[in-house]
């Protein structure tokens, strides 16, 4: 009786043509194994399987996204961006996606630009009208906002991210921190006495 390694052996034999469905499976396999290896922080044995993933099926977006996600963590954004400006064009409506997109215009210093910066915030944006809790999309803006010194806009993002999870502490420490810097520039200079006023 043959074990099934030489079953899968003799599926795969040269001239036998695949089904749709096996090949639907083993992308199916290959996104999950991959996903479980990015859970586990390891996007680096994550990103063959789900490239080949994608390229037994170029159209599936769940792959893009994972793959997307993989060479992201794996500090390699501009991989990252054809194949999720891929995936938005097959699934627009897909918050994940734009989410992902956003990320990796960001980039990592000091490969980021001005360009990547304003593409970033306009896919977060679209992430946000799609599912106004998508996770992390509210917080990675008020990141951005902080760093531009646009302080008011970055604690209403900050605020926004609270609102989507309450326990995210970085969140809340971020908004009060540059609430306190805000109050402090509001605040008038305090005059200094003139000179040989003081009480003898």
């Amino acid at each position: 009786m043959s074990s099934e390694k030489d079953r899968e052996r003799a599926e795969r034999r040269p001239g036998r043509r695949r089904s749709r469905e096996e090949i639907r499976q083993e992308v199916a396999e290959l996104v999950n194994r991959g996903a479980g290896l990015l859970h586990a922080g390891l996007p680096a044995q994550a990103i063959p399987l789900l490239e080949h993933a994608l390229e037994l099926d170029p159209d599936n977006v769940s792959a893009a996204i994972n793959l997307g996600g993989a060479y992201i963590l794996a500090g390699e954004h501009r991989r990252a961006v054809p194949i999720l400006e891929r995936a938005c064009e097959l699934e627009p409506d897909n918050p994940m996606v734009w989410t992902n997109l956003g990320a990796a215009y960001l980039d990592r210093p000091p490969f980021m630009t001005e360009e990547g910066e304003r593409k970033a915030i306009a896919a977060f944006q679209r992430a946000l009208e799609l599912n106004p809790a998508a996770p992390h999309v509210s917080y990675n803006l008020g990141l951005i906002y902080k760093d531009r010194g646009e302080l008011e806009t970055a604690i209403e993002h900050f605020a926004n991210a609270i609102k989507a999870n309450p326990l995210d502490r970085d969140a809340w420490y971020w908004r009060d921190r540059l609430q306190e810097e805000l109050r402090r520039r509001q605040e008038p200079d305090q005059p200094s006495a003139p000179e040989g006023s003081a009480e003898e």
